[in-house]
């Protein structure tokens, strides 16, 4: 089902980017078209699709489009040819030769490669949806920067027990206190929990670092896009350059943040599996 939009202000266009509804708006004719989505029904409750899960689909239908032809390929080809799959190829042994085997080492960061070249390219590409008239950044809603950072911290524990056990892991996490053994009784309690704390700390802030700079750069754009509505008279024809040049500058400054956030989101996370599976004593 779909309606133009009886009225459209430009500052809406910028702040949904970061906002899930049950409706997209497109830029199409005078005030815009409002396509609503549809509701899926199981019986004791209706599935209202949203927006922003539209867009992981489509982020995650862009991630299997590109990656499997791009592995099949390498598979059969010893060079690779053709700009597009050049520029993926130099992504997937960046986030190999840069990220995974230095902060997680050697055969085991091999074993989590297609983990973190698949957290990559989805949050990439949820991030650069977001800046196309009608998408939506949905790395921009808590909720689903929270479900990533739990897959990482998953990840993390399986790659932690994997290596130690299920009982070792978390007694690694205290690493060798060389105090007296009467001391020693009160602090490895004290360190454990405080450890604890720390693990799910990392992860909560792996969750809030991604949310908060795809938030705030779209919240930046709709601020400066105000004072197009905001000034008025003569002062609009020195403002209104000054303010469009600024989007300009900024929307190109998020392209670098989109790529930017998603190497983080993937560097933390292959730091964090790293030193669970390599803990230190």
């Amino acid at each position: 089902m779909s309606s133009e939009a009886s009225h459209s202000n430009p500052l809406d266009h910028v702040v949904d980017h970061v906002v899930d509804s049950s409706h997209l708006e497109l830029p199409w004719g005078r005030n815009g078209l409002v396509v609503d989505l549809p509701k899926i029904p199981l019986g004791f409750y209706d599935l209202q699709i949203t927006r922003f899960m539209l867009m992981e689909l489509i982020a995650a239908v862009l991630v299997a489009a590109i990656l499997i032809p791009l592995a099949r390929h390498i598979a059969k080809h010893p060079i690779t040819r053709g700009r597009f799959l050049n520029a993926f190829e130099v992504l997937v042994l960046f986030i190999r030769d840069s990220v995974a085997r230095p902060t997680i080492g050697g055969r085991d960061a091999d074993k989590y490669l297609p983990y973190l070249w698949t957290v990559f390219f989805f949050v990439l590409f949820n991030n650069l949806l977001g800046m196309i008239p009608g998408g939506a950044s949905a790395t921009g809603s808590i909720n689903v920067t929270a479900v990533l950072a739990v897959m990482t911290f998953g990840v993390v524990l399986f790659a932690g027990m994997k290596a130690s056990g299920p009982i070792g892991f978390w007694v690694n996490l205290v690493p060798t206190l060389d105090v007296h053994p009467a001391l020693k009784f009160f602090l490895w309690p004290l360190m454990f929990f405080i450890e604890i704390g720390g693990l799910f700390i990392r992860h909560l802030v792996l969750c809030v670092r991604l949310f908060a700079n795809m938030l705030a750069g779209h919240i930046v754009l709709a601020v400066i896009l105000t004072f197009l509505i905001a000034v008025s008279g003569n002062a609009w024809y020195v403002v209104a350059p000054a303010s469009i040049a600024g989007v300009i500058a900024l929307s190109l400054l998020e392209l670098f943040v989109a790529f930017l956030q998603a190497y983080i989101f993937v560097f933390l996370s292959a730091l964090f599996i790293g030193s669970a599976a390599h803990p230190h004593h």
